[in-house]
């Protein structure tokens, strides 16, 4: 049985195991064990607190198989982004040149530096171990998060985004990165995503152009690849966009991959989901697979398993694995097959 659930400081060894496997551009995941622990710290203080609106919490949950006590991934939610150091994008814009003399009227794209996004609450960390892959547990991992959400919606922003790890080639070169970033910023793609996730962002103020880049002015390999996810990332693409997520012309500075936005009352499994309290503990005979979670907060649980909502009823080991009994309220959400 898989479990959704926050990260403790006992996990800190295998999220760094994990942190090692993600290649480049996944920053909310340091490959630095210190880092993480750091993370877990804050994810655990964020549990703990009161919170009337959504400030600088950060929590962090992982997916542990329950027969094995392995790790086999992590997910995140960041309450409000931007609110310590900026949370720079790229908007995708135009502008137009043109001279009525001699006939000309040319469209440009661009792309403005800002912030635009400031405040609003982010959906980060998202890796799940490729050995683990298929079955429920990318959706346990994704999902889980959303009926947290749904439960604790003063914790979190109305709008809430994702950011699309971008395009890079099988050796980890970014096209974008190449033709814009180093130009301005003298290091390798990986060393500036790093620091920007890990450290102050303060250098992307200091060293990055403050006036709109002309889109036609980089490399056509560079400009191919604006608004468009790493391979690995399309699956975790495909499955927010069913969420209702859009994407509305913000990308990332570094690499150029898509942010994508829903408002919170839009996301289709908290729309789907469904608050009751259990009446029986028994054997479920329905096929229906759904997203089970208890409504606590420093001990949220959520599993995939059975239920009768129209008995108010779940399975024992669903019962068990999320700590409650006849008598107290849970959240369902049906998955699709």
């Amino acid at each position: 049985m898989l479990l959704f659930r926050p990260a403790i400081m006992d996990d800190v060894n295998q999220i760094a195991e994990l942190a090692a496997l993600t290649g480049t551009g996944l920053t909310t995941l340091p490959k630095d064990h210190d880092k993480i622990a750091e993370k877990i710290e804050l994810s655990i203080e964020s549990f703990a607190s009161n919170v009337e609106q959504p400030g600088n919490e950060y929590y962090l949950f992982v997916l542990e198989n329950l027969e094995t006590g392995a790790v086999m991934g992590t997910s995140a939610l960041a309450a409000a982004v931007g609110l310590e150091q900026p949370f720079y994008t790229y908007k995708v814009g135009k502008t137009v040149h043109a001279s009525p003399r001699f006939g000309v009227h040319k469209t440009i794209p661009t792309l403005i530096l800002g912030h635009d996004y400031t405040g609003t609450t982010e959906i980060c960390t998202l890796f799940l171990s490729p050995e683990h892959r298929g079955g429920f547990a990318g959706k346990l991992l994704s999902k889980g998060r959303f009926l947290f959400l749904a439960n604790h919606p003063n914790r979190f922003a109305k709008k809430v985004i994702a950011e699309m790890r971008g395009y890079s080639d099988e050796n980890g070169t970014s096209p974008f990165w190449e033709s814009l970033g180093r130009k301005f910023f003298d290091m390798e793609f990986d060393k500036a995503d790093t620091l920007s996730g890990a450290e102050s962002n303060e250098f992307i103020a200091e060293l990055m152009p403050k006036y709109p880049i002309y889109v036609p002015m980089l490399s056509q390999e560079a400009q191919s690849v604006i608004g468009k996810v790493h391979p690995d990332t399309e699956p975790a693409l495909k499955l927010l966009k069913k969420e209702g997520f859009r994407y509305r012309g913000y990308v990332d500075i570094f690499d150029a991959g898509p942010t994508i936005e829903v408002k919170q009352d839009k996301i289709d499994t908290i729309r789907k989901s469904l608050s009751m309290e259990v009446n029986a503990i028994n054997n479920i005979q329905q096929p229906d697979q759904y997203l089970i979670a208890n409504e606590k907060v420093t001990d949220y649980r959520c599993v995939v398993g059975r239920v009768d909502t129209d008995q108010g009823a779940i399975e024992s080991s669903v019962a068990e694995q999320l700590g409650i009994s006849i008598g107290d309220p849970i959240i369902v959400s049906k998955l699709e097959s």
